[in-house]
């Protein structure tokens, strides 16, 4: 009985996802050697897309892997763990990236467009590929190498903006004088 009992690990995510309507990848992140290149990687995203895109529940299990997910408009979230990962946990991680995302972009499209485009609700893929690196900034500030450091999206996208005006002091993005290298 103690050899099916697994000693806990802060490396709780494996794998941050999110493909289009067409399971196209948008952006991922693996945080782990579970899928080494990209070629394994992306068949295993088709193969989670193809087993969710048309089904309504919140969780899957694939190859061995416990899968949230989420869809929005023309998006599909996902968040990968390991088979024995708490469900909530992964949920929590997906609930702060979608909720991050959704404020993020929200706010991006309000001081670009005058238009009706800030009441919409949701995460579509044109914002997030109009705003990829912020999404990446996200992603970054939620999970550090497989461990969920920020599960609440205030605090996420506060640390995202901050990091985006302490950068703005170079062109290049990255300030030899910022406190966060």
């Amino acid at each position: 009985l103690s050899a099916l009992v697994l000693e806990p690990s802060l490396y709780t995510v494996k794998a941050i996802f999110i493909l289009d309507n067409d399971g196209q990848r948008l952006l991922a992140k693996y945080y782990d050697d579970t899928f080494p290149s990209t070629k394994e990687q992306k068949t295993f995203e088709r193969s989670v897309f193809n087993k969710t895109h048309k089904t309504d529940s919140e969780i899957a299990f694939l190859e061995g892997l416990t899968i949230v997910y989420k869809s929005s408009i023309d998006l599909f979230f996902y968040v990968v763990g390991s088979s024995q990962e708490n469900e909530l946990m992964l949920m929590a991680v997906l609930t702060c990236l979608f909720d991050s995302l959704n404020h993020m972009l929200r706010a991006s499209q309000t001081l670009t467009s005058s238009c009706c485009l800030a009441l919409r609700k949701n995460v579509e893929k044109r914002s997030l590929l109009d705003n990829l690196d912020g999404a990446f900034l996200v992603v970054d500030e939620i999970v550090d190498g497989g461990v969920i450091l920020e599960s609440d999206p205030q605090q996420v996208i506060q640390k995202v903006n901050f990091r985006v005006s302490a950068s703005r002091c170079s062109p290049s993005f990255l300030c030899p004088s910022s406190p966060l290298l």
